[in-house]
């Protein structure tokens, strides 16, 4: 298996303050670096870069999986069970939250069963975090 490392993506919003809120106060991301136009995030160690475009559209599309309609594209990290069921609590008892696919089991009882939850940013980004009770079935078909 291949050591994992932080990734990084860069992503675009409409408003910097409202993302700099929404990372560091909903998610509890940590800042780093920034500029007038971006800002780094420390999403669970992986390198975030939200970046101001004020013409986003916020268009978006999904896919059908497991019976939800999952938003394309979308991002998110895979935590542990414990730190994602934390997460889940945290967000839970936030009355605005834009949900969409609340927390769940996905493929209950099939290769591939995982903790899964989507939500939007307020620029409208798809963001997933899932965890599996077996980490080995990450890419089990």
């Amino acid at each position: 298996m291949v050591e994992l490392t932080p990734f990084h993506i860069a992503f675009p919003v409409h408003d910097l303050e409202a993302a700099r809120t929404f990372y560091t106060g909903v998610l509890g991301c940590g800042t780093g670096r920034e500029d007038t136009t971006w800002i780094d995030f420390d999403l669970y160690g992986h390198q975030i870069v939200a970046h101001l475009d004020r013409g986003l559209s916020g268009k978006a599309i999904s896919n059908p999986v497991d019976g939800d309609a999952v938003p394309v594209p979308h991002f998110g990290v895979v935590l542990s069970l414990e730190a994602w069921r934390s997460l889940r609590d945290r967000l839970e008892a936030i009355d605005d939250i834009d949900w969409v696919i609340r927390p769940r089991t996905r493929f209950e009882g099939q290769p591939g069963e995982q903790a899964t939850m989507f939500l939007r940013d307020p620029s409208g980004n798809a963001l997933e975090f899932k965890a599996f009770a077996d980490l080995s079935q990450l890419f089990a078909k």
